[in-house]
């Protein structure tokens, strides 16, 4: 009964199920692309951060409410039966995540030597989120290739570090057009959210 309408929308909810998929990141992108796959029927879910929720973060992500406490934790009793990795990715230990076992990696980092650490050993794939701060128009959200995003700088910090890197995948992000409003550590749920529900959305679109 949970997830008839679910079974409606998606023809392969049987293979949705099943998919096993790992979230490095679970702030204001990562937090919601977890809620949009758990409700949606996924169940095979692994989350990685290390971080605590600090009062700051109570304007956009799921859990926050629970100051003081690891984020892995809480949304291990938010969402039963995810595995919780408590962890801080770096360059050095993004291989001991095993990446081989999982059908999806979503990269909801910010650091970005350990995002590019993580979509050359996850390649391909990944899906990538991009600068999701500083903006307000959800509307502005675009699901593209690496190498055809514009606008957003961290993107293209990202796009200069695989150059130089010699790396020549192709992978989607998730990323704005929307120019970077003069702020500083300005953030807006209704698109860091987004965010995470376009991610959600690109990984399930195939089990239509």
């Amino acid at each position: 009964m949970r997830y008839d309408r679910c079974k409606k929308l998606f023809s392969k909810f049987e293979k949705l199920k099943q998919l096993n998929i790992l979230i490095c990141g679970v702030g204001g992108v990562g937090g919601y692309a977890l809620d949009c796959l758990y409700r949606s029927g996924v169940k095979n879910i692994t989350v990685v951060d290390y971080d605590v929720f600090d009062i700051t973060n109570q304007n956009r992500q799921i859990g926050s409410e629970f100051t003081g406490e690891k984020k892995v934790n809480v949304l291990a009793r938010l969402y039963p039966g995810i595995t919780p990795v408590d962890m801080k990715l770096s360059p050095e230990n993004i291989h001991t995540l095993n990446l081989k076992k999982y059908d999806i990696v979503i990269d909801a980092i910010d650091d970005l030597s350990a995002k590019i650490e993580l979509i050359k050993a996850a390649y391909p794939k990944i899906i990538s989120s991009m600068g999701a701060a500083k903006r307000i128009d959800p509307t502005k959200i675009r699901i593209e290739s690496i190498w055809k995003t514009n606008t957003d700088p961290f993107a293209k910090k990202v796009r200069d570090k695989l150059k130089k890197e010699n790396f020549k995948g192709d992978f989607k992000v998730v990323y704005s057009i929307e120019k970077p409003i003069v702020c500083d550590m300005g953030s807006f749920v209704g698109v860091t959210g987004a965010f995470g529900f376009a991610l959600c959305s690109e990984v399930l679109k195939d089990y239509v």
